[in-house]
């Protein structure tokens, strides 16, 4: 009988150990859920708070940047140049002495681009405010262009149509829908295939992705390099 009370003993203390790890094992997960960057403990609300911050920065300092002038023309990764469709038009011009129109129509795209960048930061911080947990966790445990690729997938619909008419309203400012018919007019002169291209929509696609591909950047620094982390939120989420 002391023997049976025995084994029953030991079986009971086996369940109890087993159910504690159990327990212990979800308790490591959550921390790890809570921790994700393996060092001090970190609440959800430090993560979408740092993130946020995160997203801040870089929309800020994209924005800023491609404002300026120059800021798109200047930089070949996002310069504007012909769309495909038109690098026969643009050709055509430039073998008939006409490169000096070309150049303005260029200019005149690039420095649209440049004067509706300073208006979309309210949209960015809108998208930026509404970001869940779930979103943060998955930004937070993401490649080097996550949370970019988070601000894109919820805003670009929307800065679609708040920027379309920034850039309608830029391209009047500095004469570049003149410009863009003025090569479209004098090519058409020469060719029997007629071209009709949506500048406002082409100079908006192009804007936006070179706004996306400035935060893509800035979020690899941030993600990085401790000198980019500015303040305390993003050394405390982003240290290694």
């Amino acid at each position: 009988m002391k023997r049976y009370f025995l084994l029953f003993a030991v079986a009971l203390i086996g369940l109890q150990w087993a159910e504690a790890q159990g327990i212990k094992g979800l308790l490591d997960k959550a921390a790890k859920t809570v921790s994700p960057s393996g060092g001090s403990n970190l609440s959800n609300d430090d993560i979408i708070s740092g993130l946020k911050d995160a997203l801040r920065v870089g929309t800020d300092s994209s924005t800023k940047k491609l404002s300026k002038l120059d800021g798109f023309f200047g930089d070949a990764a996002v310069k504007i140049l012909m769309p495909e469709e038109a690098k026969k038009v643009e050709s055509t011009l430039r073998n008939f002495g006409m490169g000096s129109m070309v150049d303005k129509a260029i200019l005149s795209m690039n420095r649209a681009a440049e004067d509706a960048a300073s208006g979309v930061g309210n949209i960015f911080w809108t998208a930026i405010k509404g970001m869940s947990i779930t979103d943060g966790l998955k930004i937070l445990r993401g490649g080097d262009f996550a949370a970019t690729d988070y601000l894109k997938s919820v805003t670009t619909k929307e800065l679609t149509e708040k920027f379309r008419p920034v850039i309608e309203a830029a391209l009047v400012k500095v004469d570049a829908t003149k410009y863009w018919e003025d090569v479209f007019t004098n090519y058409n002169r020469f060719s029997r295939d007629k071209v009709n291209t949506d500048l406002t929509a082409y100079v908006t696609e192009k804007a936006l992705s070179g706004l996306f591909y400035n935060i893509g950047l800035e979020e690899q620094k941030i993600r990085k390099d401790p000198a980019a982390q500015v303040t305390d939120i993003l050394r405390k989420v982003f240290a290694k």
